[in-house]
């Protein structure tokens, strides 16, 4: 069956949809527990923030990156442990601001890179759709989290919910509307005659085709 590629126009869609939802939320909703995350909203959004930049980092360079590479410290102690920290008293539009940024920095970096680019991800080397796709579904599945914490309504559209499942979860069942599978996929959401899915669930970084 064939799929439809993820490519950075996705990502972009994805965190510009999601900006779109979080504005609306009053300022003291920030500090609620965001959905099923063990922090508040305000560091859901530094998160997500920081994993995007992330997946722009690892396929950047003209070598991306390989595990165990010495590269930015990413947890360092103190109250500031991620590279990307935004200013609480700025407000959750500083926030905001940079998840476009970060968005517009994996959508240049995957589109730029020729398909044949590897780099690694935990959940497997994965090639310039892949790091897309982890763009889009890290995107939607946060937006899920905050939304719930912020008390404001958010439902990811089927079009860009569908390619970034079917690339990111293969084992997904077919026939099920895109958002609530991708709900599922990730751990967030039930899904009718299908097992809930473990704690511990993944996604296929790896190209399908070199399994």
């Amino acid at each position: 069956m064939s799929r439809i590629p993820v490519t950075g126009a996705d990502v972009e869609r994805a965190v510009a949809l999601t900006a779109e939802a979080l504005r609306p939320a009053p300022v003291e909703a920030w500090g609620n527990q965001a959905g099923p995350m063990d922090c508040d909203c305000w560091d859901a959004l530094d998160h997500l923030n920081n994993g995007l930049f992330s997946y722009a980092l690892r396929l950047a360079p003209q070598v991306p990156y390989l595990q165990g590479r010495p590269t930015i410290t990413w947890q360092r102690p103190g109250e500031q442990p991620l590279p990307i920290i935004t200013d609480r008293e700025a407000g959750p539009e500083a926030g905001i601001e940079v998840l476009l940024m970060m968005g517009g920095l994996v959508a240049a970096v995957v589109d730029a890179r020729p398909a044949t680019a590897r780099s690694w991800h935990i959940w497997g080397t994965a090639d310039p759709e892949g790091f897309a796709a982890m763009g889009v579904v890290e995107t939607l599945a946060h937006a899920f989290d905050l939304t719930q914490g912020l008390g404001v309504d958010f439902t990811a559209p089927a079009d860009l919910v569908a390619p970034a499942l079917a690339r990111l979860f293969p084992e997904a069942p077919e026939g099920t509307a895109p958002w609530p599978t991708l709900l599922w996929a990730t751990g967030r959401g039930e899904l009718d005659g299908h097992a809930k899915r473990s704690p511990d669930w993944t996604w296929h970084a790896a190209p399908l085709d070199e399994d």
